[in-house]
């Protein structure tokens, strides 16, 4: 069985023979020059939903050395018929990020974001989580509707620039503002970026799965754009002055109040971030 998947990985990647090659500035510019490639591709991976594809295409790969091992002829077969389309559906379902990255490239941005990875937060700091919370529990007694969104690892700036940038220190004041009935910005979500206001009024992706018939359109945006990130959405809703929480295309309701803090704070227990608090009507 070792000896067959010994031959398999050498027929896959095409190795004859081990051997180190000699290495001269030409190879050793070569080799910059893919890492640099690399690089970029794992870097535009992490922040897009492209990890679903490379988790497919870890699941597949798995599969077909389990077949090759045992010899399954169909699901080798099968494996091997759908690789041939592999490309084509791939380029299909990321067709908008691979446009992103390709105007990236072309204007140049691409080395701007090298130099400022590394400010990225992933983290809600303390501050943002008592501002959203002191803003939602103002918001849910006065049954105003409201949708924030916290990125973190994965890019939703598409679905940002659909709105109105803003680039604000967050606060309750600023919040509340956006929401008012009537305001300007009150249709649409609130994005929240390296723990800042970064634009208002976004337009999300509506989730196609179905939810309650209680909920309305804000939570199925507010799960929609947590299928497609790992971000997370506090949802007020306007009829019931509700608050829930969305994440990983899951929606949560009904907990108590100060356990909002552990829900917002990236790096807390799973349980705790799927959360939300109710306000009782009188």
């Amino acid at each position: 069985m070792l000896d067959r998947l010994n031959t398999w990985i050498l027929d896959l990647f095409n190795v004859p023979a081990f051997h180190i090659p000699a290495l001269g500035p030409a190879q050793v510019l070569d080799i910059l020059i893919i890492a640099v490639l690399l690089y970029l591709v794992m870097r535009w991976i992490r922040r897009t939903q492209a990890w679903i594809l490379l988790r497919g295409l870890a699941i597949i790969l798995v599969v077909a050395v389990i077949a090759s091992i045992f010899d399954l002829i169909a699901v080798r077969w099968i494996i091997d018929n759908a690789a041939a389309l592999g490309l084509v559906v791939v380029v299909i379902l990321f067709q908008p990020e691979l446009r992103k990255a390709l105007e990236q490239l072309g204007k140049g941005e691409y080395l701007i974001h090298l130099t400022d990875e590394g400010e990225k937060q992933v983290h809600t700091s303390a501050h943002t989580a008592d501002e959203i919370i002191k803003a939602t529990h103002t918001l849910s007694k006065n049954y105003t509707g409201a949708l924030i969104v916290i990125e973190h690892e994965v890019d939703i700036s598409e679905h940002e620039r659909r709105g109105i940038p803003l680039d604000a220190q967050i606060s309750v004041q600023l919040l509340l503002n956006i929401f008012e009935r009537n305001a300007p910005l009150h249709d649409g979500a609130v994005i929240i970026r390296n723990n800042r206001v970064s634009s208002a009024s976004c337009i999300l992706p509506l989730t196609a799965e179905s939810l309650e018939a209680s909920l309305g359109t804000r939570h199925r945006a507010a799960v929609g754009i947590t299928e497609v990130s790992d971000a997370c959405v506090v949802i007020v809703s306007e009829e019931t002055g509700t608050i829930s929480f969305a994440v990983d295309g899951k929606i949560t309701r009904n907990i108590e109040e100060n356990q909002m803090r552990d829900m917002l704070v990236w790096g807390a227990p799973a349980k705790s971030r799927f959360s939300i608090f109710k306000k009782k009507k009188k």
